[in-house]
């Protein structure tokens, strides 16, 4: 016999797909109520990048040549042309923190099960400044870390990383502007820094929505690197090109 509670929940959820129906983030087909953000075909073409199962992939060469990184990853590719940019433009601009989640924990399957990633100890996501924050209800990178870190069992680490002054978005910056624009712009808090190194917290692994020229994660990892930590870095999506 189902539950009583049970039964008001599908209910419910039927009501709600009934006034309320959900398309599919990325190609805006009507979505089964046992469907979540994207329809069995887009999630099933969801252009993978693979690169947990690449040591010298693009995303670690990328960043490689910022800053002393342990490993690193994206989930999909981002292209401008391609409908699956619509994923991050949901996220950051959307108000959806429900779909950072799920794509989060959906990077954290995969990443949970290769050598590269397997002696991550915490995540960091990459801080918004508060300004920024109260404008759009919460901070991408860490509902996606959120997310990760559920499906890697690692603790999240908010208190690590600060922003220390606000900066233009970086999706209008292109080349050395984006490196000038975050340059110095994150601090490490030393006290938490050390009350992490006694517990042996080590290796970190950074996280952010889109790795385009790095110039973020590099300005994150800089003041990390200097306070002894070791760094590893991810993101949903990888920009080419």
């Amino acid at each position: 016999m189902i539950p009583l509670k049970d039964n008001l929940v599908t209910a419910l959820r039927g009501l709600r797909e009934l006034f309320f129906p959900r398309r599919c983030v990325v190609c805006g087909r009507w979505l089964a109520q046992e469907e979540t953000d994207l329809c069995p075909a887009c999630l099933e073409d969801l252009p993978m990048t693979c690169q947990w199962d690449i040591v010298q992939n693009a995303a670690f060469e990328r960043l490689a040549c910022r800053f002393e990184v342990e490993a690193a990853a994206s989930l999909f590719f981002f292209r401008t042309e391609s409908d699956y940019r619509k994923i991050i433009y949901a996220l950051k601009y959307g108000g959806r923190p429900d779909l950072g989640w799920r794509m989060g924990n959906l990077l954290g399957e995969q990443l949970k099960d290769s050598r590269s990633f397997r002696d991550i100890q915490a995540v960091v996501p990459v801080p918004l400044h508060p300004l920024r924050r109260w404008k759009r209800g919460y901070n991408q990178a860490e509902v996606i870390a959120l997310g990760l870190g559920a499906a890697l069992d690692s603790p999240i680490e908010t208190a690590l990383l600060r922003r220390s002054r606000y900066t233009k978005t970086q999706t209008r910056l292109h080349g050395a502007a984006k490196t000038k624009n975050v340059a110095h712009a994150f601090q490490c808090n030393d006290v938490r820094a050390a009350q992490l190194q006694a517990a042996g917290i080590c290796h970190l692994l950074l996280v952010d929505d889109v790795l385009t020229t790095g110039s973020t994660l590099a300005a994150c990892a800089a003041p990390l690197l200097d306070a002894g930590f070791k760094l590893s870095a991810t993101t949903l999506a990888f920009a080419e090109g």
